[in-house]
This record gives structure tokens, sequence and C-alpha cells, in this order.
């Protein structure tokens, strides 16, 4: 379980189906990861685009010891979901490349001699 979740709606209603939903994804987070301290998501959406309709802006913050995962995405959808999903699969993949760095899984390529 998460221990830090905190859930802000700006510009857009709040909504409990967004907000489980929300609540769903972040504990997927927690099972990849048990060491995450918080979580800061917030959904807002920009108004009415003439030709794109709704631009949905998603910002997630994770809070882990020695480091801070930020993500930001904008999704021109019709579809507050789309746009929730899309950013956590996003902040997913951080994650784990981050896991897989401290781990040392990362492929370190060693310098080449040098001449004297």
């Amino acid at each position: 379980m998460v221990t830090s979740l905190n859930i802000k709606f700006h510009n857009i209603s709040a909504s409990e189906a967004i907000e489980a939903d929300i609540r769903k994804r972040a504990e997927k987070l927690y099972q990849i990861s048990d060491r995450i301290n918080r979580c800061d998501v917030t959904v807002e959406t920009s108004g009415k685009h003439k030709q794109q309709g709704h631009l949905y802006e998603v910002r997630i913050d994770l809070t882990i010891p020695g480091a801070e995962i930020a993500l930001n995405r904008i999704h021109p959808n019709e579809d507050a979901y789309v746009a929730v999903r899309d950013a956590f699969d996003a902040v997913t993949r951080k994650l784990k490349e981050h896991i897989q760095v401290q781990r040392g899984d990362v492929k370190t390529h060693e310098t080449p001699p040098t001449a004297v």
C-alpha cells in the first residue's frame, strides 16, 4: 500500500471513478517497488481546444529513497481514463529503469585503454 498518495484535480470536477482508477494503478506501482515514499498525482484539463477537444494533463511525482521520478503527460483525448493510463504506463517504465540501474543490471561499458 502506498503510504502517501495525494490526488488533485484542476479545472475538472473530482470524480470518484477516476480517483479509484488512480488508486488501483498506484497499488500496482507499489508492487513493483515497495520503497515508494510518496506519490502525487495531478489531473487537469485546459478546456476545450478547437481541433483536439479536451487536453488532459496528468502529472505524477514519485519519491523513492535517493531519487524522485517526475512525469508530465499532455494527452489530447476526450477520455481522462486514457490519459491516466498512459501516464501510469510511462511512469512504470521509468520506475523499472531506475530499479535496474540501482541493482546494477544495466550494462556499463569499460573505458578503452589509453596508451602511455
